[in-house]
Formats: C-alpha cells, structure tokens, sequence
C-alpha cells in the first residue's frame, strides 16, 4: 500500500510538468504576435530582360496562378490540419506537418515552375511559395523560382508566418515562412501589399498571422495601369467568415483601382468554391467539407465578375488533404482562378496535371485590354 501514494505522486508530477511545458509554449506563440503593416511596398526585382515598354490595347495577354502547396504534396501526402468525412460516415484526418523529404519539396517545386514555364505566360501567380521553412526544408523556393524565370521581374509578399507549431507531435509543423509571388514579363512601375483582416479567436489569431493580397502595376498606353492583384484567401475558416471580410476589403480596392480608370485582374487562391456548378459537380467519395463557402458575382463589386474557366466542370484545381490522393475518391472543387474588370475581355482554362506537383492545379487567363 505505500508503494501507491508514491505513484499517484510520482503521476501528479509528471502531469504538473507537462501542464508547465504547455503553459510555456502558449506563452511563447502568444508572445511572438505581431503583424505586417499595411501599404507595404513591396520590392521589385527587376530584370534586363523584361519588356519595357507599356502594354497595348486589343492584345492578347495571358496570365497564370498556381498554388504550389509549399513543394509538400506528392500523392501519399496529407495535411495534419485538414479532417473531413467519407461518405460512408467515416472521420478522416491528414497526418503530416512537413513536406516528406528534401528530395520531395525539390522536385514538386522544379515540377511546378516547367509546368507554368510550358505554358509561357505574360504574368504568373504563385502562392504558398517558401522561403526558409521547416515544412519545405528550408528550399528557397522565391530563389527557385525567380531563377527559372530570369526574363520576368518579380515581387513576394509574406502572407503566412508563424512561430514554431509543434504539431502534430510525430512531424512538427515547425516555422514557416510563405508568401505570394507574381512575375511579369513587362517593367513592374510599383507593387504593394495589402493587409487582409484575421481572426481575433484563438488560436488562430497567432497562427494565421498575415494574410494579405499584393498590388502589381505594369504600364498600360496612355496613362492607365494594369493593377494585377495576387490573392491566397484564409483556409481552415468555419462559416467562411473571416473570408467575408476579407471579401469586403478585396471588393473596395477593386472598385478603388477601377475607379481610377485603372484595369484589375485578381488571381490566385480564393478559398471559395467559384461558382454553384463547381462545389458537387466532380466525382468523389467524401462529403462536401465544412471549409467550402460559395463566391459567385452577386458577391463581387459590379464592375468585376469571374472568369470561369471553359472547362471549370470538367477539370477541378484544388483536392482535399485530409487522405492521400486517389482520383475520384478525394473531394475537389474549384478555389483558383481570376475575377476580372469588365474593361477586360478574357478566357481562362483549368490545367489538368492530375495533382502531381500540389494538392492545386493552375489556371491559365488569356485576356486584352478594351480600349
């Protein structure tokens, strides 16, 4: 019998220390808090082999986004934050933190970068881009990039930065650092970044640190711009509204820029299913996830409107995480693409690469300027 209180004191401890490294760690990611400011200008990495001159009316341009998921998702990769449901009632949940080897994160990113390269665009748009992350390895992924394109100028803006996440516990998240990148094949004249508003609950209020959008001009003729806008909405936001907000402010710089004279095209990840024809249209054997909310042009400011892909019902850019990848099985909507002014006249298309460097596809925009 008195082997029993030594144990029960000998539990009491350990569970003391263990409330003690838990207090510690809430401490030290509520400590790290901090947010960029906003109407940051961004700065341009300029090329000497970019276009100098403006751009004309009646051209065709084109334009392309691409969530590049960090260089993390091959096939067998799921996501610890993500969780879901089958269809057959069954709870599922992703497992990893980070990516599954440097090797991965390597090739996924050179696998993404020749596939925007085949396409050959004017602009390009990538999210998820890491630059010294645990996830990803700590590949510079900006450097990566910027490389591969060395006839492009080209801003960043960090829109995810968080302190060292230990979960899960088996593959620590760990830092992270990502952000936006888009690349122009003509002069950039300014870039900014712009702040989206977050959640004040916690703990996402210290997890999801900076979301924003970024602000690229390039010189139109005469003395207009394109104001070409890179946009990776909130994830993981029940009830979308965070994202409502977020909405709100996108709307009222687009009308800004629009009022101005100024020609806007958004793309990027929105986090939103775009358009009711896209949320249950494509084979799958889980239910419909609680972070899918529908953004259609009643949502938008007037003077924009989507730019649904010819091919938005047949070919799908973003899968779910929660499971490894089986065409068919994971639910899959589409979240990337552009919205657009209705001084512009474009066509966009959904590439189909079967998932194979990201959990995204790119979208193609090809689009002129109305005079």
């Amino acid at each position: 019998m008195k082997i029993l209180p030594k144990v029960l004191k000998y539990i009491i401890s350990v569970l003391i220390i263990l409330a003690l490294i838990i207090l510690a760690y809430v401490i030290y990611v509520i400590s790290q808090y901090s947010r960029i400011p906003d109407n940051q200008n961004l700065e341009i990495i300029h090329n000497t082999n970019a276009i100098e001159s403006s751009l004309n009316y009646d051209t065709f341009y084109s334009a392309t986004t691409y969530n590049i998921g960090f260089g993390a998702y091959t096939h067998d990769f799921s996501f610890f934050m993500d969780s879901g449901v089958m269809k057959d009632g069954t709870k599922v949940a992703g497992k990893y933190g980070r990516a599954f080897s440097l090797e991965d994160v390597n090739t996924n990113t050179d696998g993404a970068i020749e596939t925007i390269k085949k396409l050959n665009p004017t602009f390009a748009l990538f999210q998820e881009v890491d630059t010294n992350s645990d996830r990803s390895f700590h590949v510079d992924q900006v450097e990566k990039i910027g490389k591969a394109f060395n006839d492009m100028a080209y801003n960043y803006a960090v829109n995810y930065h968080s302190p060292y996440l230990a979960l899960p516990l088996n593959n620590p998240h760990g830092f992270a650092n990502a952000g936006i990148m888009t690349l122009s094949k003509y002069s950039i004249d300014k870039a900014i970044r712009k702040t989206y508003p977050l959640s004040d609950v916690f703990p996402q209020k210290y997890l999801d640190l900076d979301r924003c959008f970024s602000v690229t001009y390039i010189s139109v003729e005469g003395s207009k711009k394109l104001s070409l806008i890179n946009s990776h909405m909130s994830a993981y936001d029940k009830g979308g509204l965070v994202r409502a907000k977020q909405l709100i402010l996108l709307n009222e710089y687009m009308r800004e820029e629009y009022d101005r004279g100024n020609y806007v095209i958004v793309g990027g990840d929105f986090n939103h299913a775009l358009g009711k024809d896209v949320i249950d249209n494509f084979e799958s054997e889980q239910e419909i996830p609680e972070w899918v909310n529908l953004l259609t042009n009643e949502d938008l400011d007037p003077s924009m409107s989507i730019c649904a892909a010819e091919n938005e019902t047949e070919v799908a850019t973003c899968r779910s995480t929660d499971i490894p990848y089986t065409k068919g099985v994971n639910y899959s909507t589409v979240v990337d693409g552009f919205i657009i002014s209705d001084n512009i006249e474009a066509y966009a298309t959904n590439i189909d690469n079967n998932y194979i460097y990201s959990d995204h596809q790119p979208v193609l925009l090809k689009f002129k300027l109305k005079k």
